[in-house]
């Protein structure tokens, strides 16, 4: 690709998108393609690190509030297809990865906090200032952690996962990573929300503004959560994931097991004998000042 078409692609990204689903479309590549496409993706790789596009992005006239831009996340695997595998250079460790996707270098002028101890942020992922990764951390491909974020030890940020601004993943915290389908919402966690630790947020889940997920909470597309505040059960459907509303508080629960229990001798309701329960996640409350008081310290620990 020549230099005044990379020029186009960088100023108007409609036309990046236009080349990437031409060349995402193609069987194969002859060399000349091969070395647009090359070309092409790197493009798309920078935009994604300085946080020009985004695989998803607030969109107030979208149904759940957010834009899935497919067509980043076909960018993202064409990267893949495009790369060999090659040896990468580090700092004492011994990386092999697809050559599309190199070792992320960072500057103190990034304005990123990045600790020792064995954190990786792979090409193609964005990092706002002021972001702290405390080791061993992760963060793939087409994710992007906005300002004051914490991403806390043995936490993951998954691809295309999109992070507000003064989140803290804490400790072991997984975030879970969506490329295929490609149309599938990425998790979502906006603004001041805290994840606790050990938990999981996956299948395109989306935490409100502000909210608390307690550890140990799970949340996916197949799990209910039951309001209690509101008095309502609330589940992902066909068309919208599941949403975690702005400033509730989810801690780990349980429910009886009951329907669909019984046993095959006698008709037992073989669940409640046993005393079984599920689990379900509970939101307990909405943030209030002494909630904010009680989470006051993560300005400190940023």
């Amino acid at each position: 690709m020549d230099s005044e078409t990379l020029s186009i692609h960088k100023d108007g990204y409609a036309s990046l998108a236009a080349a990437i689903e031409q060349f995402f479309a193609l069987p194969a590549f002859n060399e000349s393609e091969r070395a647009e496409a090359l070309a092409t993706f790197a493009v798309l790789r920078d935009a994604l690190e300085s946080g020009k596009v985004r695989a998803a992005e607030p969109d107030a006239g979208a149904p759940i509030g957010w834009r899935v831009n497919a067509w980043v996340k076909r960018g993202i695997l064409l990267g893949f297809r495009l790369g060999a595998l090659a040896e990468l250079p580090g700092d004492g460790l011994s990386f092999v990865d697809k050559a599309t996707y190199p070792v992320r270098r960072f500057a103190a002028a990034d304005g990123i906090r990045i600790v020792p101890g064995g954190s990786s942020v792979r090409s193609g992922a964005y990092l706002a200032r002021g972001v702290v990764c405390m080791p061993p951390m992760y963060v793939n491909v087409g994710a992007y952690v906005d300002e004051g974020t914490m991403v806390d030890s043995h936490a993951l940020v998954g691809s295309c996962a999109q992070i507000g601004r003064r989140v803290h993943l804490s400790a072991a915290a997984q975030i879970g990573g969506v490329l295929e389908p490609v149309n599938a919402s990425p998790v979502i966690v906006e603004d001041d929300a805290l994840i606790g630790g050990n938990t999981g947020v996956y299948e395109g889940t989306i935490v409100g503004q502000a909210a608390v997920l307690a550890p140990g909470t799970i949340l996916t597309r197949g799990t209910p959560v039951y309001d209690l505040v509101r008095g309502v059960i609330l589940r992902a459907t066909a068309d919208e994931p599941l949403r975690i509303p702005p400033r509730a508080v989810v801690v780990p629960g349980s429910r009886a097991v009951r329907r669909g229990s019984q046993s095959a001798k006698g008709g037992i309701d073989i669940g409640a004998e046993w005393g079984l329960s599920l689990y379900a996640p509970v939101i307990v409350k909405y943030r209030d000042d002494k909630t904010d008081l009680a989470t006051a310290l993560e300005e400190w620990l940023r």
